[in-house]
């Protein structure tokens, strides 16, 4: 009898006594986890700068970050120190009103609100006072500021002044130096003399302090030409005000 032929093994398959490929050891990695951790990781960084960008200055992660940059002269120049300050109308009206709603009042209480953190945080004690409060009568402490800002029109410029009769004159001069350096410093907006007005220099609140205590009116700029800032970024002009209060009690300054 004829013998058969046998079939041939179809191709690409392996005999049955062919060996296998050695596999590789450990456990591979799942590449599809890494992408989706990944993703993740992007989509809180998008969350964390959407929420700064909201808040602007004053977002809950532009208040956290300052939080990590505490600076050490404040602590050198700030503690211990009594401060008052006034947010500008505070109590009383909201201070110039824009066409778009934007108000005085409300604008330089988000500086004032940033002024008291950081000297708060620095170790000095901050009385909040409002535009006319009884508290002001006679009142002491180691300085006095009181905060507010310009009419809506698109000029652009900041003002400092005390009060024109002045008991302490050179010491309230030498606030309104720091005060005037280094809010121009911080905040790049120039300073404009041209507008100061008896409003500031016969500030009703200069004439009740504690003759002791050394005190300031400062313009923080106007809230049309100077909005980007004072409005947007509170933080940056309240630097400028803490900053020259540190210029006050400085190590180059007497006390």
């Amino acid at each position: 009898m004829a013998r058969k032929p046998v079939a041939a093994a179809p191709s690409g398959k392996k005999s049955a006594n062919s060996k296998s490929a050695p596999r590789a050891k450990g456990r591979q990695p799942d590449r599809g986890l890494e992408l989706r951790v990944i993703l993740l990781i992007m989509l809180l960084l998008a969350l964390l700068a959407g929420v700064a960008w909201a808040g602007g200055d004053s977002g809950p992660a532009a208040l956290w970050l300052s939080d990590l940059g505490n600076r050490p002269a404040d602590r050198a120049a700030l503690a211990g120190r009594r401060i008052g300050l006034i947010s500008g109308h505070s109590g009383f009206d909201s201070g110039a009103i824009c066409e778009d709603g934007r108000q005085e009042a409300e604008t330089v209480a988000r500086i004032a609100d940033n002024v008291a953190r950081r000297l708060r945080r620095a170790g000095a004690q901050v009385d909040r006072l409002a535009e006319y409060d009884a508290r002001l009568n006679g009142y002491a402490a180691d300085a006095f500021v009181s905060i507010h800002a310009d009419s809506c029109i698109e000029r652009s410029g900041f003002k400092i002044a005390r009060w024109a009769d002045s008991p302490i004159p050179a010491v309230e001069d030498r606030l309104v130096r720091c005060l005037s350096d280094s809010y121009a410093a911080a905040t790049g907006i120039p300073f404009d003399a041209d507008t100061i007005t008896e409003d500031m220099t016969a500030y009703h609140a200069f004439r009740k302090l504690a003759i002791e205590t050394p005190g300031a009116i400062i313009e923080t700029g106007f809230l049309g030409g100077d909005w980007n800032l004072i409005g947007r970024r509170p933080a940056v002009a309240a630097d400028g005000i803490v900053d020259g209060l540190v210029c006050f009690w400085g190590p180059a300054q007497p006390n």
